[in-house]
């Protein structure tokens, strides 16, 4: 028995926990509350198909919580700032309408009953671009156009054949004028060594600099850069939009940019602004700089924009600046204590170009402003440096950096509502 009683003792003993009447009370009580909601209701009367009371209830609650914060969730929500953490997705900011604005608000009804600027589109192509031509002739007229009717300016510096001509003019209704690039605006000037400047244009498609092999190229940029509004076509002229082939327009066009242009005394238009290729432009700058300065031309606020900012935070003072300093003394070649100043290559006077430009292949400008004496001696001095030549300057950087020196903000324009891809 004592072997018994020792067993029953090793081998552990389980109680079951019966609840208390309490306990088993309040879990009736909660059970007949959850009864409530999971009462089935059918969805039709003679239909098999049952849906619990709770999700019929449960439902509507959460379509109105989604629309809250659909509603929260909006950019332009005042309560987005005080509901939603920082890890959604930014608000978006505002462009400054301090100097510039969009003329027109929405898609407006288009009146035709007003006169028409005296402009014209600008459009550089050669035969074998027919089909691209043709891409953005009919973009243009669909979304423009088709209601203002703007005469068009085709150049080319070969002569255009019939194909090409007879081609176009089905794909409008609008006048056509078809010229030719005279020589002297086309190709190396006088005053360079065809020799030396095909050797540069070598060496830059040796280096692989886009399209700084391509001698064609070279010249472009130099006849958009200062003579495009020479020619004679263009005389009569006094606005222009420049069109390029392969380009495209997304949304309709219903008031006239010329028009707003001069009602609001703008010089030029852009809708794109991007970074220049460093390499194409290495001297660019500093010309830019030195015709300022030449000149004694003064900022009138734009020519920040093609400027690095000064870093902020206070400058670091230099022993050489301080009140009393004296220079230590020479050394047989350089002491130690005094070094040379640390001088950026490609700074000027302190200022270094940050390699932003209008994207020239969308341009509605004043040709009264190409024309004028500060342009033309921009233009003379960059076109002298040989940089179009011996570098792959665009017409873009030369349009901006002229605006740049020459121009208020007030005076520039930013096409923000035009849908336009090149």
């Amino acid at each position: 028995m004592e072997v018994v009683r020792r067993a029953m003792k090793r081998i552990p003993s389980v109680t079951a926990d019966l609840p208390t009447m309490k306990e088993a009370g309040n879990t009736n009580r909660t059970s007949s509350r959850w009864a409530f909601f999971r009462r089935p209701l059918r969805l039709k009367g003679n239909s098999a198909v049952s849906v619990p009371l709770g999700v019929v209830l449960l439902f509507p609650f959460m379509v109105v919580v989604c629309i809250l914060i659909l509603f929260v969730r909006h950019p332009s929500s005042p309560g987005r700032g005080l509901l939603m953490t920082g890890s959604g997705p930014p608000t978006i900011r505002k462009i400054s309408e301090k100097y510039d604005k969009v003329f027109v608000t929405g898609c407006d009804v288009p009146d035709t009953t007003k006169p028409r600027a005296n402009a014209a589109f600008v459009v550089l192509a050669r035969n074998k671009e027919l089909e691209g031509v043709i891409q953005s002739i009919k973009s243009i007229e669909r979304h423009f156009n088709r209601w203002y009717h703007y005469p068009y300016v085709f150049l080319n510096d070969g002569d255009f054949n019939s194909t090409f001509k007879e081609t176009v003019q089905s794909y409008t209704s609008s006048s056509v004028e078809f010229g030719k690039i005279d020589p002297s605006m086309w190709g190396f000037p006088d005053w360079i060594d065809p020799r030396v400047a095909k050797e540069g244009i070598a060496k830059q498609g040796d280096a692989a600099i886009m399209y700084g092999g391509m001698e064609s190229y070279h010249s472009m940029c130099r006849f958009y850069s200062g003579f495009f509004y020479k020619h004679e076509l263009l005389q009569k002229y006094e606005w222009y939009w420049r069109l390029e082939p392969e380009i495209k327009y997304f949304c309709d066009i219903t008031y006239d940019p010329f028009q707003k242009m001069i009602e609001n005394n703008k010089t030029y238009g852009f809708t794109i602004a991007v970074k220049e290729l460093k390499e194409t432009v290495p001297n660019i700058f500093r010309y830019a700089s030195a015709y300022m300065r030449t000149n004694n031309i003064k900022s009138k606020g734009l020519w920040e924009m093609f400027v690095e900012p000064e870093p902020e935070g206070p400058k670091k003072k230099r022993p050489e600046d301080a009140p009393g300093y004296k220079p230590p003394i020479p050394q047989p070649i350089l002491g130690k204590g005094s070094k040379l100043p640390k001088v950026d290559p490609e700074a000027m006077e302190g200022e270094k170009y940050n390699m932003c430009h209008f994207w020239s292949n969308f341009e509605i400008a004043s040709l009264s402003w190409f024309r004028s004496k500060e342009y033309e001696d921009f233009f003379q001095m960059m076109d002298r440096s040989g940089g179009f030549w011996m570098e792959r300057w665009g017409d873009a950087p030369i349009h901006s950096l002229a605006a740049g020196a020459l121009l208020s903000p007030s005076q520039v324009h930013y096409f923000r509502d035009f849908g336009y891809r090149h």
